[in-house]
C-alpha cells in the first residue's frame, strides 16, 4: 500500500513543477516582449543647422612694428596713467615705448654738418660767380676796344689775339661757375634729404600708437633689442574696437554652398557655459585651404560685444541656421529606424504590416515644410513608428521632414504629442535585445572543473 501512495506523491508534484516551469516561460517572454524603449512625440521648434568650429576675433586689428632698430629703454603710458601693458587702452599718438636713440642722434649730428658744409659751398660758388662775371665784363670791354682798332701798327697781332682768347676764357669761366653752383645746390639738396631722414629715424626711435584702441599683445619687455632688417619687427598689436568681434570659422566644402551673407547664426564658447550669443554672416572669403584633402573655406561672422564678455581668440561652436520650424511634432531618429521582428508586431496588424515593403503615408496628410538642406529633401519622405499596443507594437504611418541629427520633424494621422513610440527593445536583464550585433564577437564562459 505504501508504493503507489508514494508514486501518487511524486506524480503530483512533477505536475505542480511542470505547470511552474511553463507559468515562468510565459510570464517571462510577456515581460519580455513588453520592455519595450519609448520616447513622447514631441511638440515644439525644430532648427535645421550646419555645425563647424572657429575663433573669436577682433574686427579689425592694427599691427604696430618699429621701423629702426635698437634697445627697449621704457614704456609709455595709457589713457588711465598706467604703463602700457595688455588690456590697455590708448588713444591715437599715446607713446607706447621708446627706442634708444643715441645712435640716430649721433646720425642726424653728422647729416646736419653735412647741410652746413653744401650750405656753404653754394655760397662760395656763388660768390665765384660773380667773379667770374666780372671777369668776364673786363675781358668784353677789352676785346670790344681791339675789335675797333683791329690789328695795325696801333695794336699788335699778338695783343688782339690775347684779348680775344681772356674773353672766351672768362665766358667759358662763367658757364663753370654756374654749373658750380647747380652743383652746389644739387649736394645741399641731398644733404637735406639725408637729414630728413635722420630726424625721421630718431622720430621711429619713439613708438605711437596710429589709432585708439585697446593692447591685446605685447610682444617686447624692456631691455630688449628690436632688430629692424627686411620686415619691421612687431611690438604691439591694437583692436580698434572691441565691441565688434568676428568669428573665423572653417566650413567644409561639402556645406559651404547653404552659407550666405546675413544668415542667422548662433555659437557658445567654453568660456561662457550655457550661455549662446547671436550673429550674423558678413563674408564668404574665396581663399580656400586645404588640410589633409579637406577643402575648407573661412566665413566671417558679425556680432556684438559691447557687454565685452567675448575675448579675442575663444574657440566658438557655432550653429549656421538652415531652417526653423515651428510648433512642429518631432521624435528620436531611432524611433525612424527601429523595426520590430514578426512576433512582435500585434497579430490584427501584422499581415498587413509584413505585405508593405515601404510604409504609405495617409491622403489627408499634409506637407510638414519643404527645405533645401542636405540632411533633408524637398518632399517629405514615407517611415513608419511603432507604438506599444499591449505586449505588442503596432505600426503608425508618417511623413517625415526635416531633421537637425537628433530629432525629426513627423506628420501623420493618429500622432499626437506625448504619445510614446518605441526607440528600441530591452530584455528583462536590462540588455538591448534587439540592439545587438550580430558581427560582434560571442565569448562562451567556461566552466572551472576541480580535479
Amino acid at each position: 500500500m505504501k508504493r503507489p501512495v508514494r508514486n501518487s506523491v511524486i506524480g503530483l508534484a512533477a505536475v505542480v513543477l511542470i505547470s511552474a516551469t511553463v507559468a515562468w516561460f510565459h510570464h517571462s517572454r510577456s515581460d519580455d516582449a513588453a520592455l519595450y524603449q519609448t520616447a513622447p512625440v514631441a511638440r515644439g521648434d525644430l532648427a535645421v543647422t550646419i555645425s563647424a568650429t572657429g575663433t573669436v576675433e577682433p574686427e579689425e586689428v592694427v599691427d604696430v612694428g618699429a621701423q629702426v632698430a635698437g634697445q627697449i629703454l621704457s614704456f609709455g603710458r595709457d589713457v588711465d596713467g598706467r604703463p602700457v601693458d595688455y588690456g590697455s587702452k590708448v588713444a591715437k599718438g599715446t607713446v607706447l615705448a621708446r627706442i634708444d636713440p643715441s645712435l640716430y642722434t649721433a646720425e642726424e649730428a653728422n647729416v646736419q654738418a653735412q647741410v652746413q658744409a653744401a650750405q656753404a659751398g653754394l655760397q662760395r660758388a656763388q660768390a665765384d660767380l660773380a667773379q667770374y662775371q666780372a671777369k668776364l665784363n673786363q675781358t668784353q670791354r677789352d676785346w670790344q676796344r681791339a675789335q675797333k682798332i683791329g690789328p695795325s701798327e696801333a695794336l699788335a697781332r699778338v695783343s688782339y689775339d690775347a684779348y680775344r682768347s681772356a674773353y672766351e676764357t672768362a665766358k667759358a669761366n662763367l658757364a663753370v661757375g654756374q654749373a658750380a653752383i647747380e652743383q652746389a645746390r644739387a649736394g645741399l639738396a641731398q644733404s637735406q634729404a639725408l637729414l630728413s631722414r635722420a630726424k625721421r629715424n630718431l622720430d621711429y626711435c619713439t613708438i605711437v600708437s596710429p589709432v585708439d584702441g585697446v593692447i591685446i599683445d605685447r610682444r617686447v619687455n624692456i631691455g630688449q633689442t628690436v632688430v629692424a632688417s627686411l620686415n619691421a619687427p612687431s611690438l604691439f598689436l591694437i583692436a580698434k574696437d572691441l565691441t565688434r568681434m568676428q568669428v573665423w570659422v572653417a566650413v567644409n566644402e561639402a556645406d559651404i554652398g547653404r552659407i550666405h551673407p546675413g544668415q542667422p547664426v548662433t555659437f557658445t564658447v567654453d568660456a561662457f557655459p550655457g550661455q549662446t550669443f547671436n550673429g550674423t554672416v558678413g563674408k564668404v572669403r574665396l581663399n580656400a585651404a586645404m588640410t589633409q584633402n579637406v577643402v575648407t573655406y573661412t566665413v566671417e561672422i558679425k556680432t556684438d560685444n559691447r557687454d565685452g564678455r567675448l575675448l579675442p581668440y575663444l574657440t566658438a561652436n557655432v550653429q549656421f541656421e538652415l531652417q526653423n520650424d515651428k510648433d512642429v511634432l518631432k521624435v528620436p531618429n531611432a524611433a525612424l529606424s527601429w523595426t520590430p521582428l514578426p512576433d512582435q508586431i500585434a497579430p490584427q496588424y501584422r499581415k498587413t504590416a509584413l505585405a508593405q515593403a515601404q510604409p504609405a503615408a495617409d491622403a489627408d496628410q499634409g506637407p510638414i515644410s519643404e527645405t533645401k538642406d542636405a540632411r533633408d529633401t524637398t518632399q517629405a519622405r514615407q517611415h513608419r513608428l511603432w507604438t506599444p499596443d499591449g505586449a505588442y507594437v503596432r505600426p503608425l504611418a508618417v511623413r517625415a521632414g526635416s531633421s537637425d541629427g537628433v530629432m525629426t520633424a513627423v506628420a501623420g494621422n493618429g500622432v499626437t504629442a506625448g504619445m510614446p513610440v518605441v526607440t528600441g527593445r530591452t530584455t528583462a536583464g536590462g540588455d538591448q535585445g534587439d540592439a545587438r550585433n550580430p558581427f560582434t564577437p560571442q565569448f562562451r564562459r567556461r566552466s572551472r572543473s576541480s580535479h
